[in-house]
């Protein structure tokens, strides 16, 4: 190829910004002495068909290296390289034989760096991927807007992109990429969720896990993708179009699909640590420009790393350059790619200062709290991280702190509530109505909890009821891997069975748990699946099983007709009734606001007020819906329904007493209908809004054993 004129460039946001004259190129280095950009012509070039020197007087300004290519186009191919010190001992590993991602690459061609390592750790440059210029003006986004859904009445539904259609049961076009998730949005709109948050689709590679599966000799690969190489580029092998720069068209054309169907798109994002490992793993990018500022190093011993997140490195989140590079990053995927918010992984991570100690008050959760750009955006901690910082209901965030939190309380207690332990009754109390123990000092609102049962990590929802004990056998780890904590029960056989009272069993227990789920305070996440009884065969650690162990099964849908059935009355009973969604804790009896009858009162199944430290197994409440989200003294929110909710968890049936339900707006009397019952079988186990079955006795019913009763009053 002809080679391009070079131009001095702009140190403008890193990365690459391309103009009708050609393409400006720009990256951080503070201590390399020379950077070179070679471009290339083809994605498997093994050498560059033009290299550029940048020189440290005319190229670079303070510690931005620049140049501008005059002709270039959106669609080139580049990798950088960095000369400099290598002196670990002081945090510097400049080669400047090594090829290096720019760290602000908006798309990767195919090709796996790990797949092909020698033994030296570098590998043939054209099974490398090469980065790829993109016009981000080129996509017509028409009239998408960010939907702004309120976290009241947000519903997530957490889903790996490639596995929700890898499986042939799903009989998409497109298997595994964004197109094909594309296809299944109907579902998505039926199901009644509003929002996807997808595991980790920032490049990454899957073959940095070498393991083998014992059983079947076939190498395992990382999954989930917890491992990230390109921030700002979603990961081009699930894309269906593989030219150079099909990725960013065809995730964009996702984004727009999902927005026009209701659902906002989260992103789990890993700004704990990247895939260059600790001092014994491989240079990609970060290392490869400036060590000593992106990684937390051990002070006096900088050749070795601190290791926060389990993984061999962490990212000094909290020096200035990195917390830059984070927040340039959000405000890409905000601007460029519409998505609505973010799930950061390990979040406590990014709360460490420069010498790794946790901060109570972090100059980067107050700015991304804070940040104009995001100022709309969810924004969702997982608030511990694998150095022992944990920081559930009080992440910080500032004065103004709107991070919401993964509530593993909420996971645990429920689990194990739900499963029948002693002395839950209190503890289930505080997480269904919203976690006030944890969030109210802080000044956040139940919104701010995200409440789950299961997540990515652990058990499915049917293996919660169907396993006592991991079984990770096919990870190549020798079942050392996963959690052993799972609160789980099998009810008497281990894995699947063909005993109906088993099964009845086990059905039961999966609609008590997502009753509880769609009826507490606070925001719901389940996992894909969970609806259809997707399982993974025991295996609470899937990260390296991209096959069928970990993918979507859509045989299921029709399979388990009746769970799915369940889960869609559930979601809109939700969405459709505000004391469901409350955005301030509840005042309850005591309250100076009055109201007839309280927004909640809590009792024991003789309908006596309950004395907490000897409630075992059962637990009662009912919400005033004349008072659905109450604020100020003198803010009352949308009239709803009252709801009587009772919990049986005994191994009895239980005859309870039903209090009186409140008025109605013109002072009649209102009356309890039945509207969930989990004991009962079939489709009417839950009943659709208008559908609500009359119950005989209006002071009394029985919650038969293991089992919820959900009543409504009209």
């Amino acid at each position: 190829m002809d080679s391009f004129r070079i131009l001095p460039g702009k140190p403008i946001s890193g990365g690459t910004s391309v103009t009708a004259r050609g393409v400006n190129f720009s990256v951080f280095s503070r201590n390399a002495t020379k950077i070179f950009l070679e471009l290339f012509e083809n994605e498997d070039s093994s050498e560059p068909f033009q290299t550029i020197e940048l020189s440290p007087k005319t190229n670079k300004t303070g510690d931005i290296w620049h140049v501008f290519v005059e002709g270039l186009k959106a669609g080139a191919l580049y990798l950088y390289r960095a000369e400099g010190p290598f002196n670990p001992s002081h945090g510097h590993r400049f080669d400047g034989k090594q090829h290096l991602f720019d760290p602000k690459a908006k798309c990767f061609s195919g090709g796996s760096v790990f797949r092909h390592l020698l033994s030296d750790k570098t590998g043939p440059l054209e099974k490398m991927p090469k980065n790829v210029v993109i016009d981000d003006e080129a996509f017509d986004w028409g009239d998408d807007m960010p939907l702004k859904i309120p976290l009241g009445k947000t519903i997530i539904y957490e889903a790996h992109l490639k596995g929700f259609t890898a499986s042939p049961t799903s009989k998409v076009a497109h298997p595994g990429t964004y197109a094909g998730f594309k296809e299944k949005i109907p579902y998505l709109q039926e199901l009644g969720i509003t929002a996807v948050e997808f595991l980790p689709i920032f490049e990454f590679d899957e073959y940095e896990n070498t393991n083998v599966n014992p059983m079947t000799g076939a190498r395992m690969k990382n999954y989930w993708g917890y491992s990230t190489i390109g921030f700002f580029a979603p990961k081009a092998s699930f894309a269906a179009d593989k030219t150079p720069g099909g990725a960013v068209r065809e995730f964009k054309e996702l984004v727009k699909a999902l927005h026009e169907a209701g659902i906002e798109v989260i992103l789990d994002v890993v700004f704990n640590h990247t895939a260059e490992g600790n001092e014994h793993g491989i240079t990609l990018n970060f290392r490869g420009f400036d060590n000593s500022i992106y990684y937390h190093l051990v002070n006096n011993q900088k050749q070795y790393y601190m290791n926060f997140s389990g993984c061999g490195n962490s990212l000094n989140c909290n020096h200035p350059v990195v917390s830059d590079f984070i927040i340039d990053c959000l405000h890409y995927w905000v601007l460029e790619m519409h998505v609505d918010g973010f799930r950061f992984d390990l979040a406590s991570i990014l709360t460490r200062d420069e010498r790794g100690f946790p901060l109570q008050q972090c100059p980067l959760t107050e700015r991304i709290s804070e940040d104009p750009v995001l100022r709309n955006t969810k924004i969702i901690a997982e608030p511990w991280d694998c150095g022992g910082a944990y920081q559930i209901g009080g992440f910080p965030g500032g004065a103004n702190n709107r991070w919401c939190e993964w509530n593993d309380k909420y996971r645990d207690g429920i689990r194990r509530f739900i499963r029948g332990d002693s002395h839950l009754s209190t503890e289930a109390a505080t997480r269904i109505s919203g976690s006030s123990d944890l969030f109210a000092l802080s000044g956040r609102n139940p919104t701010h909890s995200i409440n789950f049962i299961t997540a990515h990590d652990g058990f499915t929802l049917n293996d919660l009821v169907t396993y006592n004990h991991k079984h990770n056998e096919q990870n190549g780890e020798d079942n050392r891997d996963g959690n052993d904590n799972n609160l789980s029960y099998n009810y008497g056989f281990e894995g699947a069975v063909i005993n109906p009272k088993i099964n009845a069993m086990r059905e039961r227990q999966i609609k008590n748990f997502f009753t509880t789920l769609m009826i507490s305070q606070g925001t719901p996440m389940f996992v894909a699946g969970d609806e259809v009884r997707r399982t993974q065969g025991g295996n609470n650690n899937a990260y390296c099983q991209d096959n069928e162990i970990s993918w979507f099964n859509w045989d299921d849908v029709t399979n388990n007709a009746k769970t799915l059935d369940f889960f869609k009355k559930l979601i809109a009973i939700r969405e459709k009734h505000p004391v469901f969604q409350r955005n301030r804790f509840f005042c309850g009896p005591s309250s100076t606001v009055f109201t007839n009858p309280p927004d909640i009162s809590w009792f024991n199944f003789d309908g006596t007020v309950p004395d907490w430290k000897s409630m075992e197994k059962f637990l009662a409440l009912r919400l005033g819906g004349c008072a659905t989200n109450i604020g100020d003294a003198n803010e009352l929110g949308l009239e709803d329904n009252d709801f009587y909710i009772a919990f049986n968890m005994e191994m009895h049936d239980t005859m309870v007493t039903i209090p009186m339900p409140s008025n109605n707006s013109d002072m009649t009397g209102r009356k309890w209908y039945r509207l969930i019952d989990t004991s009962i079988d079939g489709m009417n186990s839950a009943l659709a809004d208008g559908e609500e079955e009359d119950i005989i006795s209006q002071d009394k019913y029985v919650v038969p054993a293991n089992s919820i009763v959900v009543l409504i009053s009209k």
